[in-house]
């Protein structure tokens, strides 16, 4: 009999039930293509800018979403200023940079006054729906604190698209606050700047796991760019040829809503002062705030517009704007580009009035907070102009577009859409290991000592994440080339390790003086290393700011920071190396003196006729207790037979202070003799310090520290003052003092500005 197909056998109630399975497996395997579709579709990213400046911000996220095409689909809307021939219609430099504009709209009324601002704000409202429902974008990013973007927030938050705040969490000292910290209460994920404006994000209830602490991106186009060679032609074709590189002044004031009438007699004064000061400037417009009228009135009033000294310029494109900046001899006036972009450049400037009280500034910018009279204002020109500070990269350090790409890849769609709010009490994060949230901060430390060159990047807990070591090259040249290119390496590494680089501190021998980060003296291991500034070449090449010191200063720093000084007032370290040396901490802070000679340990004299010292002199205790000096002596004993050591034969290998060492503890009684000698030495030395600067401490550092320990100690007993027999010696447990030293430069100054 033919057998019947499996279906045929079954009952009504079998094949029900399979083809319902059925129905069900394939609505499952339809829901993971859907599923799959969505992960792979682009993500649509609605760029939305208002005014020039914001456009600075937002050009290089434009820029980096447009090179990455298979993951972003970029839309753009245009509102505000851009729109406005007074303002130099500076929509038409977005399209010069090829980028399509979705939507143009015209948001602005005209009047600079509140009421303005406030119909401006409505338009804006009325108008947006519209657009944000044809471009159906699923993330918006919205920059900055200006009226127009507060629009834009409220209707994208009402409308449940999702909104990226960018440099949210700032403070500045105006009704700009108040606007952005609105926006950032409307915005799903936050883009900040600086440290500080992530911790007032925080404060402020926002989700730390949605702000990413990017940097400004206005900073990865201007690091770029600013050193162009072209520089004296941008110079020239805006102010003449006659100008030259940091002889003339660039001025920029825009008004304070809150307090019109007095920002406008602040124009005034500033304009009364850059006419007495006679030299060249170029002057841009304010911006569309309310009482921007007022102000061209003040500035066409005293005939700026046609005076000689005064260029007057609506717009300038941000490539061009950053070299008059980088390349100016002041700027003056109330502009975020003053206490921000200008920093990175060291340009001295001039901050006017309460606009930008509350930001955070580098040391380029001198404050003119109660700006009423023309003579302040002058007289603050004259200390500023023509001056150049380290550059400053408080906000940004030219990677803020990668981190700003990689956070926007991270976004899940899928997530609800609806803001929570982490309320008090705000636990504040002592590490992340989330790398697109927060990166560690770190320090890029240099150590030249006389054979070895070395950098590292060391973390704020004293961990040395990533070591690079080269011979240090004989000439000064080839010193410096190998310097910059072995930090450029660290920066670039430290990229892919998740670190943020803070700045550069550099260990170095030979007498430093910190303030100017120049070495006045060298040791005569290092040569072609006297009267070298080393701060200003490694500021200009790097971008970051620089510290220098001795290497025994930096090792005082160094337990202070992370060793047996921490928390200790008042304390003593002493390295014991190839030389002696060592730095001094009173009351906290580290000792300089007043010719930088402080702390120079190694040459306190212990004989009068002792041996020859490598300053010059004889009888300091480097002469008989350092590694030289030990070296010294076992080649000595070696020559005249007398270093032997019972089972050993005599050394073939060079002649070292280990073998010294080794042959005393073997019971070799000469090398005995010498290291007693020694130990004596150092530790009559070490009580003279006592007896100076009555320290509670004393830490010895180096590779003989550990040996030197006891017999030092010894010798306080028997020699010093009965109340300063009671001061303990103890032996340094860091591996590395001169690099820990060079990074806790740049991380106390950087965290929290006490160094």
């Amino acid at each position: 009999m033919e057998k019947k197909p499996a279906f045929l056998c079954r009952n009504p109630h079998e094949l029900y039930s399979l083809r319902m399975q059925r129905n069900r497996e394939k609505m499952e395997r339809e829901k993971t293509e859907q599923h799959q579709n969505q992960f792979k579709r682009k993500l649509r990213v609605c760029v939305a800018t208002c005014n020039r400046a914001d456009y600075s911000k937002l050009a290089p996220i434009m820029f980096g979403i447009k090179a990455h095409s298979d993951e972003f689909e970029l839309e753009v809307v245009v509102l505000g200023s851009h729109l406005i021939d007074d303002y130099g219609n500076t929509f038409r430099m977005i399209e010069q940079d090829d980028f399509d504009i979705n939507s143009k709209l015209h948001t602005i009324v005209r009047g600079e006054d509140e009421a303005a601002m406030v119909e401006s704000v409505g338009l804006a409202l009325v108008k947006l729906p519209d657009v944000l429902q044809r471009l159906r974008p699923d993330i918006l990013i919205v920059h900055g604190d200006r009226f127009d973007a507060l629009a834009l927030a409220t209707a994208a938050a009402l409308m449940n698209i999702r909104i990226l705040h960018l440099e949210g969490g700032e403070v500045s000292g105006t009704i700009d606050d108040s606007i952005r910290h609105a926006i950032s209460k409307l915005a799903h994920y936050h883009a900040c700047c600086t440290r500080m404006a992530e911790q007032h994000l925080i404060a402020m209830c926002e989700d730390h796991s949605r702000i990413l602490l990017a940097g400004c991106p206005s900073y990865d186009k201007l690091l770029l760019t600013h050193r162009k060679d072209d520089y004296m032609d941008i110079i020239k074709s805006w102010l003449g040829d006659k100008v030259q590189d940091r002889d003339y002044i660039v001025a920029l004031q825009h008004p304070v809503t809150t307090d019109i009438q007095h920002s406008i007699k602040i124009y005034g004064l500033m304009l009364d002062a850059l006419l007495s000061f006679n030299k060249k400037t170029l002057i841009l417009f304010p911006n569309i705030d309310a009482g921007s009228k007022e102000m061209v009135r003040v500035m066409r009033k005293k005939g700026i517009e046609q005076h000689q000294n005064f260029r007057a310029v609506k717009h300038i494109p941000f490539e061009q704007f950053i070299q008059l900046v980088c390349h100016a001899g002041c700027m003056i006036g109330n502009s975020s580009c003053g206490v921000r972009e200008a920093g990175a450049f060291g340009t001295p400037v001039i901050n006017l009035g309460t606009r930008q009280t509350g930001r955070e500034t580098g040391e380029n910018v001198l404050h003119v907070r109660d700006a009423d009279t023309h003579n302040k204002i002058y007289h603050a020109l004259e200390l500023q102009f023509g001056k150049r500070y380290p550059c400053s990269k408080i906000y940004g350090d030219g990677s803020a577009v990668p981190r700003i790409l990689k956070f926007l890849r991270s976004i899940d769609l899928d997530e609800p859409l609806q803001k929570t709010f982490c309320f008090p009490p705000v636990k504040e994060s002592i590490s992340q290991d989330i790398d697109h949230i927060l990166e560690t901060q770190s320090a890029l430390a240099v150590d030249l000592g006389g054979t070895n060159l070395r950098v590292a990047i060391v973390c704020k807990r004293g961990n040395i994440l990533k070591k690079y070591t080269e011979n240090n090259p004989k000439t000064f040249e080839d010193r410096m080339c190998l310097i910059l290119k072995m930090c450029k390496d660290a920066i670039q590494d430290a990229v892919s390790i998740n670190c943020r680089i803070l700045g550069v501190g550099v260990s170095t021998g030979g007498r430093v003086n910190p303030q100017e980060g120049v070495v006045l003296h060298s040791t005569k291991l290092i040569q072609e290393w006297s009267c070298v500034n080393l701060r200003t070449p490694i500021s200009d090449a790097l971008h970051l700011p620089v510290w220098v010191d001795n290497d025994g200063n930096c090792a005082a720093l160094a337990e202070k920071k992370f060793g047996h000084g921490k928390g200790v007032e008042n304390f003593v370290t002493v390295i014991t190396g190839t030389g002696i040396g060592g730095g001094i901490i009173h009351h906290y802070e580290l000792i300089h003196g007043s010719t930088f000679c402080a702390a120079e340990l190694g040459h306190i004299m212990v004989s009068l006729e002792g041996p020859e010292c490598s300053c010059g002199s004889r009888g300091c205790v480097e002469a008989f207790a350092s590694g030289m000096a030990l070296q010294r002596e076992a080649k000595m004993l070696h020559d005249e037979d007398l270093l032997k050591v019972e089972g050993i034969d005599k050394l073939c290998e060079p002649i070292t202070a280990v073998h010294l060492i080794t042959a005393a503890k073997m019971g070799n009684s000469k090398a005995e003799a010498v290291l007693h000698k020694a130990s004596t030495a150092l530790g009559v030395g070490i009580v003279n310090i006592l007896h100076v600067v009555n320290p509670s401490l004393v830490i010895l550092s180096g590779v003989l520290g550990s040996f030197y320990q006891e017999p030092v100690q010894h010798v306080i007993n028997q020699r010093a003052l009965k109340s300063a027999q009671s001061i303990k010696v103890v032996s340094s447990h860091l591996e590395e003092p001169a690099l820990l030293g060079a990074a806790s430069m740049v991380l106390d100054y950087a965290t929290r500005r006490t160094y």
